[in-house]
């Protein structure tokens, strides 16, 4: 049965377009469950998975104590993989069909407020050649709202400083236009100037390098911006995506129109974009419950 978990992979990228890290999970999701479908249900072909193994594998995984969210993913990827031999014919009958996906719990996500944002701006310093570059990659991931593997994998071609734009590359290889902040394209152009050519090692189309020459790992620019909230003074759990948080709700703050939020943040449902005017509506609450004179539970 493992062969088929290859050939899921490549349905995953090819027909459904997922993104590398989430054909990453669900592979390694689907793994998990034929190594028990083998070892524990002794089945060695997919036709011949029934309901009651299914059952008994959710049995098992409900011993382990996972977060929801995690929980949820398992039943994604399960479902898609009998999907997926259904429409193969490795099997006459989707016995997941049945099967119900937990409703996740939304938690609004983190956010800097924009005095934050100044804070954090206004600490950054641009005096050697890795400063520069952190520079330019955190104004860059908030002034374009960009996911962390977006930024990591930006390549010089996709930076039109002249025209105010950046090609990003986003999840299912879609590719989208998102325009670049005065000030955000000053700090990449410094960096292009100043501090990239000090990086250059090898014939690199990378936009931002390491200190090696290569290009820079999502988890190096987690480290960093942890370090410099850190040194800002911020205390909040601050992650690159806190950044692309920000960039929506601020614009919501002022006036944008969700449907243009959704097209910069490439986001391919509302509903996903829809996150925010939640974040708005609690904020609303706090402000309110700060200064009205009745919102007291005294009062």
């Amino acid at each position: 049965m493992k062969p088929y978990i290859d050939e899921f992979g490549y349905y995953l990228r090819g027909e459904k377009r997922l993104s590398q890290n989430t054909v990453k999970s669900y592979t390694k999701d689907i793994s998990s469950y034929v190594d028990y479908l083998m070892n524990i249900r002794h089945l060695v072909e997919p036709k011949d998975i029934t309901l009651d193994d299914l059952r008994a594998y959710l049995t098992y995984l409900n011993r382990k104590k996972v977060e929801d969210s995690t929980r949820a993913r398992q039943m994604t990827s399960i479902k898609s993989f009998h999907a997926f031999l259904k429409l193969e014919h490795h099997t006459e009958n989707n016995v997941a069909t049945t099967l119900k996906t937990p409703k996740r719990e939304k938690k609004l996500p983190i956010i800097l407020s924009i005095q934050e944002i100044e804070v954090l701006m206004k600490s950054l310093t641009a005096d050697t050649p890795l400063e520069l570059r952190n520079r330019a990659m955190i104004e860059m991931a908030y002034a374009c709202g960009l996911r962390v593997s977006e930024l990591v994998g930006l390549k010089i071609a996709d930076c039109h400083l002249e025209r105010g734009f950046v090609k990003v590359l986003g999840k299912g290889s879609k590719e989208r236009i998102v325009p670049i902040s005065e000030v955000a394209g000053l700090a990449l152009e410094d960096y292009l100037k100043k501090g990239r050519p000090f990086l250059q090692r090898v014939n690199q189309t990378a936009l931002f390098l390491n200190k090696s020459g290569n290009a820079i790992s999502r988890k190096s620019f987690f480290l960093i911006l942890k370090e410099k909230a850190r040194l800002a003074g911020i205390y909040k759990n601050v992650h690159p995506h806190s950044l692309r948080h920000s960039f929506a709700s601020h614009l919501l703050e002022r006036g944008m129109d969700l449907r243009l939020i959704q097209e910069l943040l490439g986001h391919e449902d509302i509903a996903t974009t829809e996150i925010y005017t939640h974040v708005k509506n609690e904020k609303l609450r706090e402000v309110y419950l700060r200064a009205h004179p009745r919102a007291g539970k005294d009062s």
